[in-house]
């Protein structure tokens, strides 16, 4: 028990080497002057004193030796978690943010700590003391009250949903081994287990309803004192023993005892943990399979000690003494909550983590903050500064008022004793001003927001036709976010791919095939013991593959040669809304036909497929490439773990521990070699004849050398039917070529390829280095030349142009791929080929690896040998010992395997197409063009995520890929080597880490630096074997690293959950991992394409808006209180208002409200059109173009310089006596009547690009409802003795002054003439290239060619608007927007 003890406390030492690992990413991250001095401190002292001291809420110390939890079946005593002192936590869990107890607290501090609210409450407070306010005393207090308490109901009804969801999870059933006693939950609550199964599919990992499959029953299992009872989730405690059946989710992490099936083998769904989709096989330890039943469970003596709960999802460490036996636990024992029992009919579990400190859990992003939109950091710089004007502007009227008491006041008979104190004057100015930040900005943003939610959601080019699901907005408040993305960091399966692999070529004896799968609906039924393949299986094609036509013309079967074309970009801006489907798969990338031409070894074989390699075995059978070809198939039909399975119809069906595995079995099976049957021992095979003759082989399976990332290959050995012992591994080239027998030879030829290719792509990226580039570093998508014309022309490269105009005569040039028709195939060289040298064979296979993982396939290379039985037997003692061993088991299995895996010879190489989802290369190309940098965050392993990175062209031909690996030395000096070649130059740079090399930087501080200080200068970054909560601490270390940054995550398992919470903005994906992200994230859609469509056009158009939005509030209250402020000389500053209270109360919900929100709503500053097919607009709001402190402080001015217009031909008009009535209302009138008509004008018709129907109706409504207003107020007003004599005044007195008229009408006609002026002089500037003119800007620069985010969004609504624009095609491809000078002028 010593050296056990040792072993274990090893493993514990790893255990929690590797839980300091994976702590969170900030820790040591850059902090602020005011977190480091005020917030840190704080903090510290909160948790020392409050919840340390006061609460008890301590840190929990490490188990000593681990937790110790016995097997049994009734507890007298209850367990003791040590760490504690007191018992295990329960299996509740809570993502609710609030208690009862805490909400409202919570709440209202957090509503007074918002910088607008606070402001507000120091303004309306004070205004409800009678005396100070000369605007009313609850203008200010009551709306602002009845929005927080808006605000408070809205985060309740959220959270309170969250409750529910919680509810329904903790309140699911699951069979608990308890006393006969009525302890269990279902026994007595049976109406509580038919609602939680009515509940069942809101679970997060829930993809399947729970069914009964035939044979599956449990045998009985019956006891006199124990049975399985029901017990709610949450009363599930550890030590309990529980039983799953098929399709049901674990309940708590548990280490599994017995598994029903084929060799005690339970398949488990882990998709809500890792994302990934194929299943995991579990095998409960031998000793421990007595625990079938009740009984033998009873008679089980079994003592557990285990680790403390961590993050680590790969990792499990603990052991079991079994009847004094000491065994190791490893995570092939324990399945963690989250997982799903499949394609198992039951299995046993004993249950060692519960709730909070399952591992589901413990990756979970608990109680995340509330997401702010990023235009509220900015709108809080503006309402800053307006904050210091009305104190300044307030204090500098008070000094007015001083001075006006002093020299006028005090002398004055009639105001004797009229004086006011200084605060008091401060105070009446400060509530005057308070509306220049006004309330109703928040309350009409709320307004806005929900109608830009309604439009983004009703936008049909995101409704997925397929599954029927439009695109829907979780939360409203972020709209803006979408159009100042910077970097995405999305999952891969089921995000990027559709997580469906697919066979589609390979390379035998150095011929490339190129395989077309069959369909398999057809498939005939397995009928009394008479297995058949498939339909095609049968009759005169042979071998499996029928002979089909491929649609869309790559492939026929007679003689012609055929054409067909490849779009390098889809010219979205051209294409209706049905046209908008984006091509297949294949013709994301290049033909592989197309390709292997350029290969002087391959021109002999173009255009070769299955279908001819068949025909070739049927024909010649016992030629040496039909030898090789069936050793390939038959090779792959064997080298796997899966399981066939018989379904209902008859048909087979395969569950695969990786989809890698079960395209290989799809493709085996059209080959005519299907696997029908698989016991521990043994596998059938039904294997169909050139004839079409079915025959049964049955294959000893003698050992199984399992895949591992470390060894990167996965071995079978069996023994033939022939009696022959034969060994076949498969795995990446990197291994396989140093086990060959001829390994010099091979090693050699793949460096002369690798070479080869190297030579290649280096000139392609020295030609792609002298383009041109954008001002992102980026080739751009057009250029801007100036000169006797305005010429716009596209990159070369790209077969797109921006904006079409209706009617246009669009041409797109493409390029002709002619493809040798098939029948023309010389079958006798194929026979050559397959004979010729070994270095021949070696070059072309070689070459055919790198040309199949160019166009994104995944590659694996398979080889043989056949084993003497007495080599074989000398081993077996080896490798025996091995897998018993209690130390160092899996390093003893590799030294095992290495041992016999030599000496091979090549059988060929497969290549597997992860199919990726419509649109994805598309999309991440324009994204890319859009200056958005894409990291791809996985849970699969390396190869994997960089073959997906090729296909989705998050890595090009050119990209310079870099490799940071902690098993390699010297981890430091590897990223700095990569941070100096960025620095030097790079066309295009990649960089993948994987989960164990990102936990070791996270480590060391300084590994960590050079680490997020390489990060901003890479384009893209893949990061592989991620685990939820390292997904989440990436997210948050480049917020906390580039602050100006703003982060999406998108995915669409309940592993993405936590990265998704950690970003600005969350998208979920309903795909095939269920409704889990999608209900949690910010935005749900249904494919990965809509992200253009959402980013690029609605993204811009919801941060156009907003920004417009609140940009022209700001303006207008500026504007109109600006000559409140003017007026204040003239009533000696003692803060007489100008304009009567009820007008200015109603101003912003009456009579300037609809200019705001009507634009906030639907403008569209650009065509969807011209947004996706020019990216590089997307720039506009990244750099925030839209609200920035220049572009208020613009707006400011302009405001200022209008209210004076307004105000001195108002005053000038008053005082030259032109009107009938001289009172204070006439005057304050006129000023209010121009504001709101101006206002009204300048917004809905100078400043608003989409004028609609909409707007028009807006504009009358407001202006028509004003003059409406002055006959109501006119006419219920009360005579009194005030200021603002209102009673009949608009209709009676200066309502029929013509003179009152006119001096509206000029000035109205001042500011009119003012507006169209600026404009003018602005456009000419435009096209001269010399706006803004503070702006400094080479001459040389000035006369050459400009990129398209360098137009002023002027001049491409003008382009939109110009029917004169021609879009001609040219030779090469090149395309130009010719707009003639003529048409200018």
């Amino acid at each position: 028990m010593g050296m056990q003890e040792a072993e274990y406390s090893g493993k514990s030492r790893t255990t929690n080497l590797l839980k300091r690992r994976q702590r969170p990413v900030l820790e040591d991250e850059p902090v602020g002057w005011f977190d480091s001095k005020i917030s840190l401190p704080v903090e510290a002292w909160y948790k020392k004193y409050i919840l340390e001291l006061v609460l008890r809420q301590r840190p929990l110390p490490p188990s000593k030796n681990g937790r110790h939890v016995p097997l049994r079946t009734t507890c007298e005593v209850p367990l003791v978690d040590e760490r504690r002192g007191r018992g295990y936590i329960s299996n509740t869990i809570r993502s609710s943010r609030y208690t009862v107890g805490d909400f409202l607290p919570k709440q209202f501090w957090f509503q007074a700590t918002r910088l607008s609210n606070f402001y507000f409450m120091c303004v309306g407070v004070p205004q409800t003391i009678p005396g100070l306010s000369t605007t009313g005393n609850y203008t200010t207090i009551l709306p602002l009250t009845f929005f927080i308490l808006i605000t408070i109901v809205k985060e309740g009804y959220d959270d309170f949903r969250r409750h529910r969801l919680d509810n329904v999870e903790n309140n699911k059933t699951a069979k608990v081994l308890r006393e006969r006693n009525g302890t269990g939950d279902g026994i007595a609550l049976k109406w509580s287990l038919s609602r939680a199964r009515l509940f069942y599919s809101a679970l997060p990992w829930v993809t399947k309803v729970p069914t009964n499959h035939a044979g599956e029953e449990p045998e009985p299992d019956v006891d006199d004192e124990l049975e399985w009872a029901h017990v709610k989730w949450h009363n599930i405690q550890v030590g309990d023993v529980v039983k799953l059946r098929r399709d049901e989710a674990v309940p708590a992490d548990i280490v599994l005892l017995y598994a029903h099936g084929e060799s005690a083998v339970a398949y488990i769904e882990t998709m809500a943990l890792d994302g990934e989709t194929n299943l995991k096989s579990k095998m409960p330890l031998h000793a421990l399979q007595v625990c079938r039943n009740i009984s033998g469970i009873r008679t089980c003596d079994a003592d557990f000690v285990l680790e403390d709960p961590n993050r680590d999802l790969y990792d499990f460490n603990g052991r079991v003494t079994v009847n004094s036996d000491a065994l190791p636990l490893t995570l092939n024992e324990v399945v963690y909550r989250g997982s799903v029992l499949r394609n198992t009919p039951y299995a046993i579990g004993f249950v060692v983590n519960t709730g909070e400190e399952c591992k589901i859990r413990m990756n979970a992003n608990h109680h995340p903050q509330a997401k702010k939109p990023r235009l509220e950091r900015y709108s809080n710089q503006v309402v800053l500064t307006l904050i210091g004007y009305v104190v300044l502007l307030s204090f500098g009227l008070s000094i007015g008022y001083n001075r006006w008491h002093s020299s006028y006041e005090k002398n004055a008979w009639h105001l004797n004793n009229a004086y006011v104190g200084y605060d008091e004057i401060i105070v009446g100015f400060l509530i005057m001003f308070n509306n220049v930040i006004p309330l109703a900005l928040y309350i009409s943003l709320e307004i806005v927001k929900v109608g830009q939610m309604i439009i983004i959601q009703s936008d049909m080019e995101m409704f997925d036709e397929e599954t029927n699901t439009p695109m829907s907005c979780n939360t409203n408040t972020i709209l803006e976010n979408l159009g100042q993305v910077s970097y995405i960091l999305s999952d891969k399966t089921g995000t990027l791919t559709e997580n469906v692999m697919k066979f589609r070529k390979m390379s035998v004896a150095g011929i490339p095939v190129t395989h077309r799968s069959i369909d398999r609906t057809g498939r005939k039924s397995l009928d009394e013991g008479a297995v058949i393949a498939s339909s095609s299986c049968s009759g005169g094609s042979g071998l499996g593959v029928e002979e089909s036509r491929v649609q869309g013309g790559v492939e026929r079967r007679d003689n012609k040669s055929i054409s067909f074309t490849v779009e390098d970009v889809e010219l979205s801006t051209l294409s209706t809304p049905t046209q908008q489907k984006c091509r297949p798969a294949l013709a994301a990338r290049r033909s592989t036909d197309a390709t292997l031409k350029d290969s002087a070894a391959n021109r002999d074989f173009d255009g070769i497929t299955t279908v001819d390699l068949i025909e070739h075995m049927q024909n010649f059978p016992s030629s040496a490439l039909a030898h090789k070809a069936r050793d390939f198939i038959l090779s792959m039909a064997i080298c796997h773990t899966a399981l066939p399975e018989i379904a209902e119809d008859g048909s087979v069906e395969f569950q695969a521990s990786s989809p890698d595995e079960l395209a290989l079995l799809q493709a085996a099976q059209d080959f005519g070699f299907l696997l029908i049957q698989r016991s521990s021992r043994s596998l059938t095979l039904l294997e169909t004849s050139a004839t079409g003759h079915e025959s049964r082989q049955t294959y000893e399976v003698l050992d199984t050398v399992e895949f591992s990332s470390k060894r990167k290959r996965m071995s079978v050995i069996v023994r033939c039917p022939d009696a022959q012992i034969w060994l076949i591994c498969k795995g990446a080239d990197s291994v396989i070529l140093p086990r060959l027998q001829q390994a010099a030879l091979a090693s050699r030829k793949s460096h002369e390829v690798r070479r080869s290719i190297q030579i290649e792509r280096e000139q392609h990226r020295r030609s792609e280095q002298m383009e041109p580039r954008n001002s992102f570093g980026g080739r751009p998508s057009l250029t801007v030349r100036r000169g006797p014309s305005m010429d716009i022309r596209p990159d070369p490269r790209r077969s797109f142009l921006g904006v079409p105009k209706a009617g246009q005569d669009v041409r797109v040039h493409t390029h002709s791929l002619d493809v040798p028709g098939r029948g023309g195939a010389d079958l006798k060289a194929l026979d050559n080929a397959a004979t010729a040298d070994d270095a021949t064979v070696f070059a072309n296979c070689f070459r055919h690896i790198n040309e199949f993982a160019t166009e994104g396939l995944r590659t694996l290379l398979y080889a043989h040998k056949i084993v003497p039985a007495a080599d074989y037997a000398a081993w077996k003692r080896t490798y025996q010992d091995a897998t018993t061993s209690l130390v160092d088991r899996q390093e003893r299995i590799e030294a095992a395997a290495e041992v016999i895996e030599q000496g091979f010879d090549l059988l060929g190489a497969s290549a597997i197409e992860d199919k990726l989802q419509q649109g994805v290369p598309d999309t991440i190309d324009k994204l890319r063009r859009a200056n958005i940098k894409i990291w791809m965050l996985t849970g699969d392993k390396r190869e994997t995520a960089i073959n997906i990175a090729h296909s989705a062209r998050l890595c090009k031909p050119e990209s310079d890929l870099f490799t940071l690996d902690s098993t390699k030395e010297d981890l430091e000096g590897q990223m700095r080597a990569v941070t100096r070649d960025l620095q030097n130059g790079c066309l295009h740079s990649v960089v993948v880490i994987d989960g164990q090399t990102l936990a070791e930087v996270e480590e060391e501080i300084e590994l960590k630096h050079i680490f997020y200080t390489l990060i901003p200068l890479v384009d893209s970054v893949i990061c592989c074997r991620a685990s939820p909560a390292q997904k989440a601490g990436i997210v948050k270390a480049i917020r906390a690293r580039i602050p100006g940054a703003l982060t999406m995550a998108i995915g669409d398992g309940a592993n993405d959950i936590a990265m998704i919470q950690a970003s600005h903005v969350g998208i979920g994906l309903s795909g095939k991992e269920g409704l889990q992200a999608a209900r949690v994230a910010d935005f749900s859609i249904a494919q990965f394409r809509f992200l253009q469509r959402l980013l690029l056009v609605h993204g811009r158009w919801n941060y156009v808006r907003t920004a417009k939005f609140i940009l022209w509030t700001f303006w207008k209250e500026m504007f109109f209180y600006m000559m409140q402020a003017m007026y204040q000389r003239h009533n000696g500053y003692t803060g007489t208002s100008l304009y009567e209270n009820w007008s200015l109360t109603v101003l912003n919900t009456l009579f300037t409200s609809l200019c705001v929100i009507v634009p906030g709503i639907f403008e569209q500053d650009l065509k969807a059109e011209t947004l996706l097919a020019v990216p590089e607009l997307y720039i506009f709001g990244q750099k925030n173009m839209g609200l920035n402190m220049p572009k208020y402080l613009s707006w400011m001015v302009l405001a200022t310089a209008e209210g004076m217009v307004v105000w001195f031909v108002s005053w000038a008009s008053f005082s030259m006596n032109r009107f009938g009535d001289h009172g204070l209302f006439a005057l304050g009138d006129l000023c209010f009547s121009l504001g709101i008509v101006w206002t009204n004008y300048k917004l809905l018709v100078l400043e608003t690009h989409l004028k609609t129907v909409i707007v028009g109706v807006s504009i009358m409504i407001t202006v028509n409802g004003w003059w409406a207003w002055n006959g109501f107020m006119a006419g219920v007003y009360s005579d009194n003795i005030s200021p603002y004599d209102v009673k009949y005044g608009f209709t009676n007195t200066f309502g029929n002054d013509w003179n009152w008229w006119l001096a509206l009408i000029i000035a109205f006609a001042i500011m009119l003439v003012l507006e169209m002026a600026f404009k003018s002089v602005k456009r000419r500037l435009l096209d001269a290239a010399a706006w803004p003119p503070w702006k400094r800007r080479s001459k040389t620069r000035m006369m050459h060619d400009r990129n398209a985010e360098e137009l002023d969004v002027s001049l491409w609504q003008e382009m939109e608007k110009d029917s004169s624009a021609r879009l001609s095609g040219l030779s090469g491809g090149q395309q130009y927007w010719d707009q003639d000078d003529d048409n200018n002028n």
